[in-house]
């Protein structure tokens, strides 16, 4: 739907007020500085050493998409603790 919206908006003419640091986009964001929402799109990997492993599944794993068909449990195992990425340890 977005981008059906941004093809329709731009054949209609109707323009918008850009806003680069809108939202922030964990894993590739580490903290939410200037940033108003956080929006988790992406899978968050990272290895046992908590270096982030984008493109492959890590030892420590968050993504959205993995429950699809159930809800997460109430308690997440938290990332690795080297990680340093912020915004991975706020939505856990």
């Amino acid at each position: 739907e977005m981008y059906g919206y941004t093809i329709a908006a731009k054949i209609a003419g109707i323009s918008h007020d850009l806003r680069p640091k809108l939202q922030a986009q964990p894993p590739w964001d580490k903290s939410m500085g200037e940033f108003y929402i956080i929006h988790y799109t992406y899978g968050n990997d990272y290895d046992e050493q908590g270096k982030f492993t984008p493109g492959k599944y890590g030892a420590w794993r968050f993504d959205k998409r993995s429950y699809m068909a159930s809800v997460p449990p109430k308690q997440l195992p938290p990332p690795p603790d080297a990680c340093d990425n912020e915004l991975v340890k706020r939505l856990i």
